[in-house]
């Protein structure tokens, strides 16, 4: 379980309380508007109507007991780049900041921001890759050009297995695990075999992954 501060209860911010209340963590919600903080009181541990540019408010949360703090501020980015300034300045663990352009993403990780998060392009780019394949279930982009894909199983390799398909050798893409009838299995070994109705999820690079299912 994570000690999570969360600024920022726009659309984005309501989102990231709700699933982190899923997740069973523990979430300080924080805006300024009393409407936003009272819509998101039944999922989270905390709330605080406050102004984060703020340092003496900020101070008094105790930053240091979060193991993150999210800067999910979406409509006034001076707000967003002070807070996240001032949550580094007060010793924050780690912040995560929201950007919604590249000029935006570089002046966070200049004053504060750890890691950010720009859902606008991210969500493009899903959606990109997504509708280029009816084989596309799902897709998470990684480091240098690797990312996670959910296939359907392609007809060709059903009822066969890894080792016999080749696909490590032939695509230089790895077979990580295959769902089926709900359930999740990592368990694999060149022996597993593909069988219809499931799915697969394999990581390599977009082009090789392309080549694979034939995009």
């Amino acid at each position: 379980m994570k000690s999570v501060l969360l600024i920022g209860l726009g659309r984005f911010g309501r989102h990231i309380a709700k699933k982190l209340n899923e997740m069973d963590h523990q979430v300080m919600a924080v805006d300024s508007d009393e409407e936003r903080v009272n819509d998101v009181i039944s999922y989270v541990t905390n709330a605080q109507i406050g102004d984060s540019t703020n340092e003496q408010f900020l101070s008094s949360l105790g930053i240091r007991n979060f193991d993150a703090c999210i800067v999910a501020i979406g409509d006034d980015f001076q707000n967003s780049l002070e807070t996240a300034s001032l949550l580094k300045e007060l010793g924050a663990k780690k912040v995560i900041a929201r950007a919604a352009t590249d000029v935006q993403e570089k002046f966070l990780l200049r004053n504060g921001a750890d890691e950010v998060v720009y859902p606008e392009k991210q969500l493009a780019s899903w959606t990109a890759i997504r509708c280029t394949s009816d084989m596309i279930l799902d897709y998470t982009e990684l480091d240098d050009g690797y990312s996670i894909f959910e296939i359907e199983t392609p007809e060709s390799w059903i009822n066969k297995t890894i080792v016999e398909i080749n696909i490590r050798r032939k695509y230089n893409i790895n077979v990580l695990a295959i769902r089926g009838n709900g359930k999740l299995n990592m368990n694999i070994n060149p022996d597993t075999r593909f069988m219809e109705g499931n799915s697969v999820l394999i990581l390599g690079q977009q082009k090789d992954v392309q080549k694979c299912l034939k995009i």
